[in-house]
């Protein structure tokens, strides 16, 4: 069994015991969060919601606070000494998927 899921404006793919990165969430180590099921998918066929699957619900086990590589953003203007340096690095959730009940 597979689910669709929506969280942080953007949409994954997940079965059990899955390990996604998602955008930032408010949680710490260990804590358990849930999920938004927009399709569940089985072997009779798939469930689609409108815009969600009622009594469905994908739990996942927070497994840390990660950031992704760093970008460099460098600006320059030819013959006007004007440079500037600046890196970004995006932080994210690593979330596993514990459990797909629906």
């Amino acid at each position: 069994m597979y689910a669709i899921v929506k969280t942080g404006g953007k949409q994954y793919r997940v079965q059990q015991g899955d390990t996604i990165y998602v955008e930032k969430i408010e949680a710490n180590e260990g804590d358990t969060v849930n999920f938004d099921v927009l399709m569940l998918g089985k072997d009779e066929g798939a469930i689609i919601g409108a815009p969600v699957v009622t009594g469905a619900k994908v739990e996942g086990k927070v497994l840390g606070q990660v950031k992704s590589a760093k970008v460099v953003v460098y600006k320059y203007k030819a013959k006007k000494n004007e440079r500037k340096k600046q890196g970004h690095r995006q932080p994210y959730t690593k979330v596993e998927i514990t459990a797909i009940q629906g």
